[in-house]
């Protein structure tokens, strides 16, 4: 499991926002996106960058992965 710190999502849009972009990421299994934690948890075999660069390409800060 990956924990990606999201910086930015203001409403239930960006957290579905966040959410669709993770999903369409080859390898992802599971997403749950946590509006007011500012945190993903992502499940799969998909790399951190690649999660990674999905939460930015759809317009939003990643403050961590872990």
């Amino acid at each position: 499991m990956i924990t990606i710190s999201i910086k930015g999502m203001m409403c239930a849009h960006c957290q579905a926002r966040v959410e669709k972009a993770l999903k369409a990421v080859e390898g992802v299994s599971s997403v749950n996106v946590d509006l007011e934690g500012g945190k993903a948890t992502v499940e799969g075999t998909a790399a951190a960058e690649a999660l990674k660069q999905a939460v930015v390409d759809a317009g939003y800060e990643v403050t961590s992965v872990a």
